[in-house]
């Protein structure tokens, strides 16, 4: 049996995974996870212990292991869509994190920099797809649901993995939103489109974060789209301490997803080990 991966099956993956309302991100993360395997294999085809093989390879390159879990997550979808499950292998057993590296986490003050530079910059359309990443905690893939109409309800109802779940829009956002579509002269649907009226992209909105970054001074490490929505957990769940309701605003199947999103940083965590006042 063949086992070559083809251009013509990482397509069909791919209408697979956008038929199964996959996020724009995961569907992308899964091909470049796949396409990578497929370079590591290099023309060969797949075997029973080529994931293996390919997972200590990872493993001596310095991958981090919560990386190379993304990359096996990416094939062993993969495999299952080809039906060659016997090819597939375990994922490497990660202890759940205390705390999170400083490096890679977003303060309130650098989202607030962030803002202040893409104003001062008169990138006013980024400012406010930050500040509605961040005020809601949707997907970058949900800014699309940010309308016209959504900004006048004050709500927006989105659709993503075959659910449906409504978010609530800050009655400031709404009124930021609607003054910004009454300058570009949008009377109805998306409010955020390019200059040819198409969906803003979750590359563009990700490329033009990162543009900004050495002029806000601003680590680039931290700054992605994702981790405005990380923000927000952080900040939601310190007022309401409430981890379940958390996980629905974020759409979030399991409550050990949204805890993730609740990791200390490292700084934090030493502050606490501190206040234990355990060293004379």
């Amino acid at each position: 049996m063949d086992r070559s991966i083809l251009a013509i099956d990482v397509n069909n993956f791919r209408k697979h995974l956008e038929k199964e309302e996959r996020s724009q991100g995961t569907v992308e993360n899964y091909l470049r996870g796949v396409r990578m395997f497929s370079a590591w294999l290099g023309g060969n085809s797949v075997q029973e212990d080529s994931a293996a093989n390919w997972k200590h390879t990872l493993l001596e390159q310095g991958y981090r292991p919560r990386t190379i879990n993304a990359m096996l997550a990416a094939i062993h979808s993969f495999f299952s869509f080809m039906r060659w499950r016997d090819c597939d292998t375990k994922t490497l057993k990660i202890q759940r994190q205390v705390f999170r590296e400083d490096k890679r986490e977003l303060t309130r003050e650098e989202y607030q920099q962030l803002l202040r530079t893409a104003n001062t910059e008169g990138k006013d359309r980024l400012a406010l797809v930050m500040e509605a990443i961040c005020a809601t905690g949707i997907r970058v893939s949900e800014v699309k649901y940010l309308t016209v109409e959504a900004a006048c309800q004050g709500r927006t109802d989105i659709s993503m993995k075959g659910k449906i779940r409504t978010i609530l829009i800050p009655k400031k956002l709404s009124k930021k939103l609607l003054r910004y579509a009454r300058e570009n002269k949008i009377a109805s649907g998306e409010i955020f489109l390019t200059r040819d009226g198409k969906s803003l992209s979750r590359k563009q909105i990700w490329a033009e974060m990162k543009r900004i970054c050495k002029v806000a001074g601003v680590d680039a490490e931290k700054v992605f789209p994702h981790n405005l929505r990380h923000l927000f957990a952080r900040c939601f769940y310190q007022i309401t301490r409430d981890i379940v309701k958390l996980a629905d605003v974020l759409g979030h199947s399991s409550i050990d997803t949204t805890r993730i999103y609740l990791v200390s940083t490292g700084t934090e965590h030493a502050k606490h080990l501190n206040r234990l006042g355990l060293i004379s």
